[in-house]
């Protein structure tokens, strides 16, 4: 596996890559970068693939534009197809998770001429809601959504930038699989729920003196090195342009994901916990007449990639080759 810097016609990007053959894009979430796909970058190369992982706009040594606005999900799909374009394929199979599953959905519905497969983990197709994200999301004197926290510049990269490796620490451990069965009332802990307006998103999460057995401190060195280097504003834009995006998909009101397609989540992952996620997942193939299968994971929570490469490696290798 190598990393490289490369020019598109939207930026510059840093990837990761290995391999030769069909290419297969992995997009990454928040907080992550293209490390979080170390693991599928070398079983895909291995099986025939060339696979690239991207550091996406505003993360890593990608190029991070100042202006929120520049952090649509159409900028991110015209992110990908450039990234396509400069690699010098016709097509490529995207994979995405948490944020980067929302990057591959919309890329499949966008540009199925690019995209000849999807593979989304953790957050699943939705339909487009009747008002805007924003208006929807619980709030109370109290507390908020950490969406609607991540809302006001400068405020949670104060939080976050104050102590890298102690918020990437509870982050990760917070949404793994290792931290509880996030049964109703068990008391897990969520870093992607209700945050407290007087104390922010890291105090009410725990700080174990032991990583999660799927994050050696290498791999965590390396995550906390790129956000130090790039700060958490780029991938908090992309949470500051979920009402502009609800206007922007107005325009492609209707239309359904034609390409194959699977979708998988931890068993443990924080997205199940909201109340009538599992409806939304069972919905999906009106949204996607061809998805294949729907994977859920025993024991694993949001970073699945990283909480099971083998898994999660053999799913695409086996979707792509069935193509």
């Amino acid at each position: 596996m190598q990393q490289r810097m490369i020019e598109t016609a939207t930026l510059r990007m840093n990837i990761a890559e290995a391999g030769e053959g069909p290419l297969v894009l992995l997009c990454h979430g928040f907080p992550e970068t293209s490390h979080a796909w170390r693991h599928q970058i070398t079983a895909l190369a291995g099986a025939g693939f060339h696979a690239v992982a991207p550091d996406m706009r505003g993360y890593g040594r990608t190029e991070s534009p100042d202006e929120a606005g520049a952090y649509t999900v159409v900028d991110l799909v015209a992110d990908m197809v450039a990234l396509v374009d400069a690699l010098g394929a016709e097509q490529a199979v995207i994979v995405g998770n948490d944020w980067g599953a929302t990057v591959a959905w919309q890329a499949a519905l966008m540009r199925p001429d690019r995209f000849r497969g999807v593979v989304a983990m953790s957050v699943p197709l939705m339909g487009q809601p009747p008002i805007p994200p924003t208006k929807i999301f619980p709030a109370t004197a109290d507390h908020l959504l950490y969406v609607l926290y991540f809302q006001q510049p400068g405020s949670a990269e104060a939080e976050f930038e104050r102590n890298v490796e102690v918020t990437l620490r509870k982050i990760y451990g917070a949404a793994s699989g290792e931290a509880g069965p996030r049964l109703p009332g068990d008391g897990t802990p969520n870093p992607f729920g209700m945050v407290s307006r007087a104390s922010g998103l890291l105090a009410d999460l725990p700080e174990s003196d032991t990583l999660p057995a799927w994050l050696p401190k290498s791999d965590l060195d390396t995550f906390v090195d790129a956000f130090k280097a790039s700060g958490f504003r780029g991938g908090l834009n992309y949470y500051r342009n979920l009402d502009r995006n609800w206007e922007l998909q107005k325009a492609f009101a209707g239309l359904k994901i034609e390409i194959p397609a699977l979708f998988m989540a931890g068993e443990r992952d924080t997205g199940l916990a909201i109340p009538g996620m599992r409806e939304i997942i069972g919905a999906m193939p009106q949204l996607a007449p061809d998805l294949r299968a729907t994977q859920f994971v025993p024991g694993a929570g949001h970073w699945l990639p990283q909480e099971r490469p083998d898994i999660v490696s053999r799913a695409i290798i086996d979707f792509v080759r069935g193509l």
